[in-house]
């Protein structure tokens, strides 16, 4: 018979067959291979071991460069680990919990970066979830070591233990971050699929990220600008430096508060100000005060304030021009559904305020340092909402007619990471349609008329069992299946019967 292999079986009684998968199905959860384990090892560890490396060094180098005795190393690298995670700490009678951005930044992104290289084309929900784990099992074990130190040696420096749930929280809440944008991005198109999302909320999703990133950008070519402008007041910030190491340090502090300044800068630009203790600065007004003295903060303006400043606010309606014209490109947006471009400005809002909560904070004596959040929340919203939705009309009528398809998120390189249906079924074309259930089982959406193939269940694969053992070739056949022949014309005789 002539046919091909699909046209033999179809969806008979109620039957469904698994979704096709490339490498092992799902195992039980107590399952782990030693390459696995291997890769989970280094989830875990080699993020905290970088981290760890990083602070010992600049404690150490901090010590011996002040002439200090290596008394306090240990609570001193104790600090260092906690501050790097952004767990307020308390010196004295200060409190610091403006903690720069830098260091953490880099931290949360090779974490997800380590995260990202263990996800494979195969791996299942348990493999996700053993990635997740470790990659805060590791650092929270770190933390609770650092947490015991820092007790015993404020007899030693005079850093009082901070709260244990605190920095317990602040690690969770960091590492299970990294964990999840490095597997979103890794599978973001498998995962845009299980979750079933419309297209106005991933073409959101994207919409705020690039309207975020821009923000941003903008936010730092102005920071860049107005140091460049002040850069004669730099020499001042280094009398009291006092020698090389101390030049070295205040320029290593400059460096890893450049995101926090960075972000309190996005609160200017689109027309909230921030604030610095008593000091205040905006696109509107200036208000003078005490500013640590670190090169970095050459860059703040000390007044008097200039009208040009205003030409500021002409970076958000911009940026929330070219948001709503990537909606209207990326998403079936209409003026009177404007949901994309919606939930583009709301997404971008939320990260931003989050960001900007996490680098602000107290700064001993300066007091409190950040942004006015409710405020700037709406004010980043209106910016991102309102001009937006003008550039999303202008692309309707103009550009991109209504109901034009979304574009594709994804890139090339990632195919391997999620299940190509398309490419699975090329070797059988008389399946038309290929559907999966909400149990992630497939079934054929044709009809046949030839001979099929009835399957009946007579074994179940055990809830625990090794890949080894479910891949060996002794597995017994799960499938009792019985030819049933077709009513045959008696004047179309077939070959090889």
């Amino acid at each position: 018979m002539s046919s091909s292999r699909n046209s033999l079986v179809r969806r008979t009684g109620g039957s469904r067959a698994p979704k096709p998968h490339r490498g092992v199905d799902e195992v039980g959860f107590l399952s782990l291979t030693p390459e696995r384990a291997r890769v989970l090892v280094l989830v875990a560890g080699r993020p905290a071991a970088i981290a760890l490396a990083v602070v010992v060094i600049l404690a150490l180098g901090a010590l011996l460069s002040a002439g200090s005795d290596l008394a306090g190393t240990s609570g001193a690298i104790a600090a260092g680990w906690l501050a790097v995670h952004q767990v307020p700490l308390t010196i004295g009678k200060t409190t610091l919990g403006l903690l720069p951005l830098l260091p953490t930044a880099l931290l949360v992104w090779l974490a997800g970066r380590e995260c990202a290289r263990a996800v494979e084309p195969d791996s299942t929900r348990v493999d996700l979830g053993w990635i997740v784990g470790a990659a805060v099992a590791g650092p929270l074990l770190v933390t609770a070591v650092c947490l015991a130190v820092a007790e015993d040696a404020s007899g030693v420096i005079a850093l009082q233990p901070p709260n244990p749930l605190a920095a317990f929280a602040w690690v969770i809440g960091l590492y299970l971050l990294a964990a999840v944008a490095g597997i979103v991005i890794r599978i973001r198109r498998r995962l845009v699929v299980l979750l079933r999302l419309p297209d106005w909320a991933v073409s959101g999703l994207y919409g705020a990220g690039r309207s975020g990133f821009r923000l941003l950008g903008c936010a730092a070519a102005v920071t860049v600008l107005s140091f460049l402008v002040h850069v004669p007041r730099v020499g001042e910030t280094y009398h009291s430096a006092g020698n090389a190491a101390g030049v070295i340090g205040l320029t290593l502090l400059s460096l890893a508060y450049l995101p926090n300044l960075v972000v309190q800068t996005v609160g200017v630009v689109v027309g909230s100000s921030a604030q610095f203790g008593a000091a205040s600065f905006g696109v509107f007004s200036v208000v003078g005060g005490p500013i640590p003295a670190v090169p970095l903060m050459v860059a703040v303006p000390t007044g008097p304030w200039a009208w040009w400043w205003v030409a500021l606010l002409l970076l958000p309606a911009a940026i929330g021009v070219l948001g709503g014209l990537d909606c209207a490109r990326n998403s079936t947006d209409r003026i009177d559904a404007p949901w994309a471009t919606l939930t583009s400005a709301a997404l971008a809002a939320v990260a931003l305020v989050v960001l900007g909560a996490i680098a602000g904070g107290e700064l001993g004596t300066f007091g409190r340092v950040g942004l006015d959040l409710p405020i700037f929340a709406v004010i980043v919203f209106a910016w991102l909402a309102v001009p937006g939705y003008a550039g999303l009309v202008f692309a309707r009528w103009f550009i991109v007619p209504v109901g034009a398809p979304p574009a594709e998120y994804t890139d090339s390189d990632d195919d391997e990471c999620y299940y190509d249906d398309d490419a699975y079924y090329d070797d059988y074309p008389d399946v038309d349609h290929a559907h999966y259930d909400d149990d992630g089982y497939y079934y054929y959406d044709h009809e046949y008329d030839g001979p099929e193939l009835e399957g009946e269940l007579v074994d179940e694969r055990p809830a625990i069992a090794s890949r080894h053992e479910y891949h060996s070739e002794t597995t017994p056949d799960i499938l009792d299946a019985e030819v049933v022949e077709a009513d045959l014309p008696d004047n179309d005789p077939v070959d090889g019967r």
